[in-house]
């Protein structure tokens, strides 16, 4: 990835043009950030730091926080304990939270490079009146394997991740959603299938992989496929341009029975404390300056055409980041399942989390002790029959 940043004065000076007058004057006070980890450029490596940035031009303090999953910030915001202004969820968790009231709709007057969003991320089946979200990135699933170990005639589907000669060596998913997505493509079902009969042919397709798998993880996977400790493993098309720059090894394929295509968004939670501030920091992130710096740092894709202007040429024509349209046509995107298909998914997952790891060690226990009462019991009752068997005898014969 090609490391370019804007200077921290020229950065500021266009920061300021770009805010809009009220947030520009509102330079007091500060927002809670909540949003994935490695998902926004924080100065390492000579990139611009997003954050530092905003305060400047604002004078609006960002506390910033990250969760690993849709469901683990889910979690987080229902049980309350802590106050988000701006969450970064994906598509299917922002119809979920937009139809449990857990959204505040956007005054856009206040965001007014939103308008720069390209008409093909807008009006979507999560948000269809474009009145809580606006576009961050969106992306793609694929598989990234290590062609150092990995040998490419066993490349090309998702079976990779059940193939037995990599066994100890395959990461996995640790999320629902995203884990019954590959089960349901190599199962020939939808990502979005309700049906209790493939979803727990799903489940069961989870559970015989998992004596091939290494770990479940999330953000942990950066670590384990750059230093070689895993070779193959499902995950976002953007973070694997990220640690295809540290591991020259690493590749990457869109798997033939068809991936996931998402759409993470901007949103603000009810329980928002600082509503303004909030949108200017969506304002400020959607300005297609801001928005390519950030984003050639993150390797994710733009949903502005505006903001691939200032893309350098290699970035703007990775199939990787931008897949042909044939390819994305394979792509299907995550719709948010009713409250009994969210349920019985989470139920399962627990199921294929859980199976094989009981320990049977106490049951084994009791198990053998029972088993030795029950042998001394039955010896000693043989043993009293015996002997009143030859007391009779004798008495017969007296």
């Amino acid at each position: 990835m090609k490391k370019r940043a804007l200077s921290l004065a020229l950065c500021l000076l266009l920061c300021a043009a770009l805010l809009p007058a009220p947030a520009a004057k509102a330079a007091e006070g500060y927002i809670n950030v909540y949003n994935w980890g490695q998902y926004i450029s924080d100065g390492t490596d000579g990139y611009i730091d997003v954050n530092a940035a905003f305060e400047e031009a604002t004078g609006i303090k960002v506390n910033y926080m990250t969760f690993d999953s849709n469901e683990s910030m889910y979690t987080k915001l229902r049980t309350g304990g802590s106050a988000y202004d701006v969450i970064i969820p994906s598509d299917y968790m922002i119809a979920r939270l937009i139809d449990e009231d857990m959204l505040l709709p956007l005054d856009f007057d206040n965001i007014p490079n939103s308008a720069l969003i390209d008409e093909a991320y807008l009006n979507t089946d999560y948000d269809p009146d474009n009145r809580y979200s606006v576009p961050y990135t969106w992306g793609t699933v694929g598989i990234i394997y290590n062609a150092a170990y990995v040998d490419e005639e066993d490349v090309g589907s998702w079976d990779l991740l059940w193939n037995s000669k990599y066994a100890g060596k395959i990461l996995m998913f640790d999320n629902p959603r995203d884990s019954f997505a590959i089960a349901e493509l190599m199962l020939g079902y939808s990502i979005n299938t309700k049906d209790e009969d493939e979803l727990r042919a799903a489940a069961y397709k989870l559970i015989e992989q998992k004596p091939l798998v290494q770990a479940y993880v999330m953000d942990q996977i950066f670590d384990k496929m750059e230093r070689g400790e895993a070779w193959i493993a499902p995950y976002y098309a953007g973070d694997y341009l990220l640690m295809a720059a540290e591991n020259e090894d690493l590749e990457f394929y869109f798997p033939e029975e068809g991936f996931n295509f998402f759409i993470d968004a901007m949103c603000i939670p009810a329980t928002c404390a600082n509503k303004a501030g909030a949108e200017a920091y969506i304002n400020f992130l959607c300005s297609p300056e801001i928005c390519v710096e950030n984003l050639d740092y993150l390797g994710y894709s733009t949903p502005e055409s505006a903001a691939k202007e200032f893309m350098d040429e290699e970035r703007n024509t990775s199939q990787i980041a931008y897949p042909a349209e044939e390819t994305l046509a394979r792509g299907e995107s995550f719709l948010y399942l009713d409250a009994d298909a969210t349920h019985l998914m989470d139920s399962l997952w627990l199921e294929v989390k859980t199976e094989g790891d009981v320990d049977y060690g106490p049951a084994v226990g009791i198990g053998v002790t029972a088993a030795l009462v029950g042998g001394w019991l039955i010896f000693r009752s043989i043993r009293e029959r015996r002997l009143k068997a030859n007391r009779c005898r004798k008495w017969k014969t007296a």
